[in-house]
C-alpha cells in the first residue's frame, strides 16, 4: 500500500499523504514516493493535503531518528531529494493544511507556493525540541513569509501556533472552515491551471530567481549540520523524552 495517494482532477493533481494512523508521519518510503510524484506529474498545479485530521506530523521518529538510540545513517551533505523536487519544480504547489503541520510537515507547507489552512490547522517548527535544526524552508522560506524576527521566534522556541495566528503573521494566505478546505484549494488550483502553463512556469522560475537562496548550497549546510547534531546527547534526549512523554533535560553536548 502506498504512503501517498494521487488523484487527478482535470489539470490539477491532488497529493494526499496517506498514513492517518501516525498523523501522516514521513518515513523513507513516503519521501521517495513524494519525490517521484513531483518529478513525474503532468498536472499543471499540485494540491498537497493529508488524510484524516492531520496534515503531517513530520518525520517518523522511530524510522528516521533511530528512536533516540544513536545517529541514523546520513548520506553525503546535500539538499534532500524531496526538498529539491518541491523547491525546484516549475509546477505551482498549493498546501491544503487540514490539521497539524509540524516538523517537516511545516517544512512541506512552507515549500508550497500557496498555503490555505483549515481552522484546526496548527504549525510548529519542532526541530529545536529534538536537538536539531530545521530544513532549508524553515530557515529561508519562513523568514521570507513572516520576517526574520518572527521566524527566529518560531525556530528558537519550537512554539506551535494556530491557524488564525498563522494567517495574521502571513504564514498562510487564508483560513477557511475545515469542510471548505479542499474545495477552496481546488478552486485556486483550477484558476491557476486555466492560465497558459508556460507563462505560469516562467513566473515561478522568476520568483525563484528574485527571492530564493541557492537551495543546493543551503541544503548542503543543513545536511552537514544535522549530521553533527544527530550525534549529540541533546538530540538523543529530545527523541527519548518525546517517546517517553516526559520533560527533556538538555545538557548542551
Amino acid at each position: 500500500m502506498s504512503d501517498v495517494r494521487y488523484e487527478v482532477d482535470g489539470h490539477v493533481g491532488v497529493v494526499t499523504l496517506d498514513r492517518p494512523d501516525v498523523h501522516n508521519a514521513l518515513r523513507r518510503r513516503t519521501y521517495d514516493e513524494l519525490t517521484e510524484l513531483v518529478h513525474t506529474t503532468t498536472a499543471r498545479v499540485l494540491v498537497i493535503t493529508g488524510a484524516g485530521r492531520s496534515f503531517c506530523s513530520g518525520d517518523d521518529v522511530r524510522d528516521l531518528m533511530g528512536g533516540g538510540e544513536g545517529a541514523p545513517p546520513r548520506p553525503a551533505p546535500r539538499l534532500t531529494p524531496a526538498a529539491g523536487a518541491l523547491l525546484q519544480t516549475d509546477v505551482p504547489v498549493i498546501a491544503a493544511v487540514n490539521g497539524p503541520a509540524v516538523g517537516w510537515g511545516m517544512e512541506l507547507a512552507l515549500m508550497a507556493d500557496l498555503r490555505i489552512a483549515g481552522r484546526r490547522a496548527k504549525f510548529g517548527e519542532l526541530f529545536v525540541k529534538r536537538g536539531l535544526c530545521s530544513d532549508v524552508a524553515g530557515i529561508a522560506r519562513l523568514a521570507q513569509l513572516v520576517g526574520r524576527e518572527r521566524a527566529a521566534e518560531l525556530l528558537f522556541t519550537g512554539e506551535v501556533i494556530d491557524a488564525e495566528r498563522a494567517e495574521r503573521i502571513g504564514l498562510v494566505g487564508r483560513v477557511v472552515d475545515d469542510d471548505q478546505l479542499l474545495p477552496a484549494a481546488l478552486e485556486r488550483a483550477r484558476a491557476i491551471a486555466a492560465n497558459p502553463p508556460l507563462a505560469v512556469a516562467a513566473l515561478k522560475r522568476g520568483l525563484r530567481r528574485a527571492l530564493d537562496p541557492d537551495w543546493s548550497d543551503l541544503g548542503t549546510w543543513v545536511s552537514s549540520t544535522l549530521g553533527e547534531l544527530f550525534a549529540t546527547e541533546d538530540h538523543r534526549e529530545g527523541v527519548r523524552s518525546f517517546l517517553e512523554k516526559r520533560e527533556p533535560q538538555y545538557v548542551g553536548r
